[in-house]
């Protein structure tokens, strides 16, 4: 069977087209990523990931954006609200890992086997509010603690997590999703950024890059696209050995054919891409120019689901929605 492209891609609408399946048949990806726009209740989203896996294969990675708060993909009525990472700021993280265990549990149940989530940014003044409630709060270590509380829960319902955005959008000005932001900030604020990914580098999240240029990192090229950031900074300094995927390349930030923005994310040191905009056209340029998933992804994707199935272990809902409401009850 012929070995798939690496990247995660968006389809269009609540069930494949039969032009999606000759796609995926001609330059098959590695797995999808769903959003609004292919979700109507559970029962449709249940046959759409069945079909998503048989024409990708059963392995076959399929993501969502459920961080909670204003990032969420599955809501009411359907599904329960879930509250954004700031409101667990400063407290136990019993709450925080049960919240996220009852969030991957929901995940699961829909046929999701990634979440993306959570936010390791740091909630810096002054900065776009982008990151603003998404993220735990400004102190790094802080941010570790409740990251990795977070990161364990979703584990231990199933799912692999997927810590972003590496190595920082905290600082960042302007939405990435609209331009690209420049930060001018010296390697000792960077340090701060980084510092929470560091302390979840070995927990077996996936990671996402920033679509960010660091000008003191290099001045040239956002961290997605840049082999100094990735080589030096997030397998380096950060010490992260662990699945590296883009952000979603379909984003302002970055400029280019869908095609050669893959190979050159690829090139730069990525594992996967994401590309997300579910646009056949668009989709088929990016999967003709990413290159396939090499052995080196490979491993490190068994690797992250290792972990997963290592800390996976039966939940008691009622007991961690106890805990979880307990804490933002007196919050």
């Amino acid at each position: 069977m012929e070995r798939p492209r690496a990247a995660v891609i968006g389809v269009s609408g609540p069930r494949l087209t039969a032009e999606e399946r000759d796609l995926f048949r001609a330059t098959p990806p590695l797995g999808a990523i769903l959003f609004a726009r292919n979700v109507v209740d559970p029962d449709q989203l249940r046959a759409l990931t069945a079909e998503l896996r048989d024409a990708l294969g059963e392995a076959a990675p399929i993501l969502v954006d459920q961080e909670g708060g204003r990032v969420a993909r599955l809501r009411p009525p359907h599904w329960p609200e879930f509250p954004p990472a700031f409101r667990f700021a400063a407290g136990p993280e019993e709450a925080a890992r049960a919240n996220a265990a009852l969030l991957g549990l929901a995940c699961a149940e829909a046929g999701f086997d990634v979440v993306c989530a959570p936010v390791l940014d740091l909630r810096i003044p002054g900065a776009h509010e982008i990151v603003g409630d998404r993220s735990f709060g400004e102190d790094p270590a802080e941010v570790a603690r409740l990251g990795r509380a977070t990161a364990e829960g979703l584990q231990e319902a199933g799912c692999i997590p997927v810590i972003k955005h590496i190595p920082g959008h905290g600082r960042a000005l302007v939405d990435s999703h609209l331009d690209l932001p420049r930060v001018a900030a010296d390697r000792d604020a960077l340090a701060m950024d980084c510092a929470p990914f560091a302390a979840l580098a070995g927990s077996g999240a996936w990671a996402m890059t920033a679509h960010i240029l660091y000008e003191a990192l290099d001045a040239e090229r956002p961290a997605t696209l840049s082999p100094l950031v990735i080589e030096r900074v997030i397998r380096g300094a950060i010490g992260f050995g662990g699945v590296l995927v883009s952000d979603d390349l379909c984003m302002r930030a970055l400029r280019g054919e869908p095609g050669a923005l893959a190979a050159a994310a690829i090139g730069a040191g990525c594992d996967l891409v994401l590309h997300c905009n579910g646009v056949l056209a668009e989709t088929a340029a990016a999967l003709a120019g990413c290159p396939a998933l090499s052995d080196t992804a490979e491993a490190r994707l068994a690797a992250a689901r290792d972990a997963m199935l290592a800390r996976r272990r039966p939940l008691d809902q009622a007991a961690l929605l106890a805990r979880r409401d307990t804490w933002l009850a007196a919050a």
